[in-house]
């Protein structure tokens, strides 16, 4: 696991360096800031039906062949890019090309990344493995952007591409060492086997997700935070430059707080043992209430005081929703449960910016923060009373009339007939 971890760390860095300049690439190539969202939407699309195939071939072939697979395909691509725009030969239509390709490929390697790691640990540790990659990917990320600067300055936009494209590699060369805890490919092939044919289809992983009350339940939760809330690099970046008149520095500062909150979080995160989605709708709520607040904040340092336990509330919510997710199913269906996520995150994450955006033209960037959290609490509390009204009535409602049990006959048995016996 530590090697895992040290693996992924060089990766997300990797990754976040390329993210960094790829806007400013699009840009630098067409000139239009349309083009560079577009980019954006292009790379992220294909989950939104593609993840449902990922998920199953995850649960098909063996997860450490998949990881490494998937890692170095996205490797290569990095080095292509790379070598693509070393030689001034990226135009929009590469670009595009290789963003699709990468988002395709993406929907295999996240779901097989992530369930690797959980086969790393045992059952009762997964939570805290959860919490450890999460903490992972926030240092990455601080890292990445980081070095993004430097990188470009010294070496030019090529070199983040492959450093990347490094980075993808040395996860591929981690991955054939790694050592699954005992009995944990057992248990998924035993698994399998109890599925029977229908064990890989895609409309299993859909029928089980369906089923699932409480996966419903956080899918709800979840998503009305990614429409409302959560998009703080658009509504606290327009509340930072127009009501409270800071700059682009003051919003780097905001950015970094949010940052550093994300890493406290992910290790309070790392500490749950049993993560609940009555847990993920608390958090979800009270990030809501304090985004609230953060709406009607005065001045740039009253935002900063609260912009801190945003971010812990937010990444001790993902990672317990993230647990959730990936412990509630069986193993031999955690992929495809993760592919009908990927879809579903998919949506809120081409949907959510646009209509936030609209809701921020109607009500301001104060108005969009209240409001939003208003209804994202607001949703969670209502759900929270409906479902517990329903429970209530299923416990007061009569239990239906038993039939009548007939007195043995002395059968020397002590009036247990066997096929009774065998049956209870």
């Amino acid at each position: 696991m530590r090697w895992w971890s040290l693996a992924n760390f060089v990766s997300n860095a990797g990754t976040w360096m390329q993210l960094t300049v790829q806007n400013l690439l699009v840009l630098q190539i067409t000139g239009s800031a349309a083009a560079t969202g577009l980019s954006m939407s292009v790379q992220a699309a294909p989950a939104l039906l593609m993840s449902l195939l990922g998920g199953a071939a995850v649960d098909r072939f063996p997860r450490k062949l998949t990881a490494a697979v998937s890692q170095a395909l996205l490797g290569a691509i990095a080095f292509t890019t790379a070598v693509l725009v070393a030689l001034d030969r990226l135009d929009l239509a590469s670009l595009m090309t290789l963003a699709a390709v990468t988002g395709v490929v993406a929907t295999i390697d996240g779901p097989a990344c992530a369930l690797l790691g959980n086969d790393l640990v045992p059952a009762e540790d997964v939570p805290s493995a959860i919490g450890v990659g999460a903490l992972v990917h926030n240092a990455g990320r601080l890292a990445g952007a980081a070095l993004a600067g430097v990188t470009v300055g010294l070496l030019g936009t090529a070199a983040a591409y492959f450093a990347n494209g490094v980075s993808f590699l040395f996860v591929t060369a981690v991955i054939p060492f790694l050592r699954p805890v005992r009995g944990a490919a057992r248990r998924v092939a035993e698994e399998r086997r109890a599925g029977g044919g229908r064990g890989m289809s895609v409309r299993e992983g859909l029928a089980f997700f369906a089923r699932r009350p409480r996966l419903l339940a956080l899918a709800g939760v979840t998503g009305i935070s990614a429409v409302f809330g959560r998009n703080y690099a658009l509504t606290l970046a327009v509340l930072v430059t127009g009501p409270l008149a800071g700059g682009a520095g003051a919003f780097g500062t905001v950015s970094t707080v949010l940052a550093v909150g994300g890493i406290i979080g992910a290790v309070l995160g790392a500490r749950l043992r049993k993560p609940s989605v009555r847990l993920v709708g608390a958090l979800a709520a009270a990030g809501a209430l304090l985004q609230v607040v953060a709406g009607l904040s005065p001045s740039l340092a009253v935002l900063l005081v609260l912009v801190l336990p945003m971010a812990v509330v937010e990444s001790v919510s993902d990672t317990a929703g993230t647990a959730v997710l990936q412990t509630d199913p069986p193993a031999h269906l955690r992929g495809r449960v993760l592919g009908v996520w990927g879809s579903i995150g998919t949506v809120w994450g081409l949907g959510g910016p646009p209509a936030l955006g609209l809701l921020m033209e109607l009500a301001g960037p104060r108005g969009a923060l209240v409001i939003g959290g208003l209804i994202i609490a607001g949703s969670i509390g209502a759900g929270h009373l409906l479902r517990g009204r329903r429970t209530t009535a299923r416990a007061s409602a009569p239990a239906p009339a038993s039939e009548p049990v007939l007195a043995p006959a002395n059968r020397g048995d002590h009036g247990v007939r066997p096929e009774l016996s065998r049956a209870a």
